[in-house]
């Protein structure tokens, strides 16, 4: 006599918390939308457990200056626009976007030492090229990150935008500078369950709530540390269902950022002829790494080739059909 299986549900007291990134004319901004992640009542895409009332969102990786270290098949894809970041942010909406994730790069000392002025400009010309809200990333440089991030804050004043990356080492500034002009932070840290919720702690002491704040685990590539980061990224998801209300948040993951630093993506010189066409390749490596990441519990995937932006929207469309 055949078995019948046992149906078998995990059952969480936690949830993760609604953050709202943009504002509307009616709220004081001037973007067309408004996005919101998080709300989740149990692991992703388990809809036969729980809630998942808000879809995984898109961000688009937009830079404030040529990328000139990207690969040929990357920089072919997004052509005359590159170089342009207001042409760059209109391009990502009009392929679907829901977020422009803006790189203030030509901060960094070593890449053009560009100051507070550059980045207003730069703010100021995406903002009118999209209705998208935006998060807003410093240059990586902690005396750059602030100088640039308090003079974007100010100019984005209202448009509820993300600051990032807000670290151990510069959330003071980047805390204050979200607090005086109505913004969100991006709370940064290496991949660590007891680094993230340290530093959200940080934060919330300087009375910033925790709505208003989206963590970014660090993460790996496909092949280069994933296994890794989805175990992470799933014990601090398991840590927000079980009641930990520090780590409640939703997170964002820079996969096109990852998959594009893999030697994979970024040569065909040498390699075996089974890896195959090179951009393919290098568009399935991008996609594969925001999928496997999505079901760690991403909230927030940032892409960079065009058509890995299309199959993660597809991938998006299949998980959050509920099973029959």
């Amino acid at each position: 006599m055949a078995l019948a299986m046992p149906n078998v549900r995990e059952t969480w007291r936690g949830a993760v918390l609604e953050v709202t990134l943009g504002a509307t004319r009616e709220q004081g901004g001037t973007r067309t939308k408004t996005v919101t992640v998080g709300g989740e009542t149990a692991l992703p895409f388990a809809h036969f457990e729980g809630a998942m009332p808000h879809r995984p969102v898109v961000a688009v990786e937009v830079m404030d200056r040529m990328p000139d270290e990207w690969p040929p098949p990357l920089l072919d894809a997004w052509g005359d626009v590159l170089g342009d970041p207001a042409a760059w942010a209109a391009k990502a909406e009009e392929l679907g976007a829901g977020l422009i994730y803006l790189i203030l790069d030509s901060a960094h000392p070593e890449r053009g030492d560009t100051g507070p002025d550059q980045a207003r400009a730069v703010v100021r010309a995406v903002l009118d090229a999209t209705g998208l809200p935006l998060m807003i990333i410093g240059p990586g440089q902690a005396e750059k990150d602030n100088e640039v991030l308090v003079a974007a804050a100010e100019e984005a004043a209202g448009e509820r935008i993300a600051l990032g990356n807000c670290e151990d080492k510069n959330y003071r500034t980047i805390v204050a500078a979200a607090l005086a002009s109505d913004h969100l932070v991006v709370a940064c840290t290496p991949i660590d369950v007891n680094l993230a919720k340290q530093l959200n702690v940080l934060i919330t002491d300087m009375r910033l709530d925790l709505d208003r704040i989206v963590m970014d685990p660090t993460t790996g590539a496909l092949g280069y540390g994933i296994e890794y980061t989805y175990s992470v990224m799933e014990r601090l998801r398991i840590a927000a269902l079980s009641g930990d209300n520090v780590l409640q948040l939703p997170m964002v993951v820079t996969a096109g950022y990852e998959a594009w630093r893999a030697k994979e993506t970024r040569t065909d010189e040498g390699v075996p002829s089974g890896w195959g066409d090179w951009e393919r390749r290098a568009v399935l490596w991008e996609a594969n790494t925001a999928t496997t990441l999505l079901q760690s519990g991403a909230d927030i995937v940032t892409m960079r080739h065009p058509r890995a932006i299309v199959l993660i929207e597809r991938a998006i469309d299949e998980l959050m059909e509920p099973p029959s």
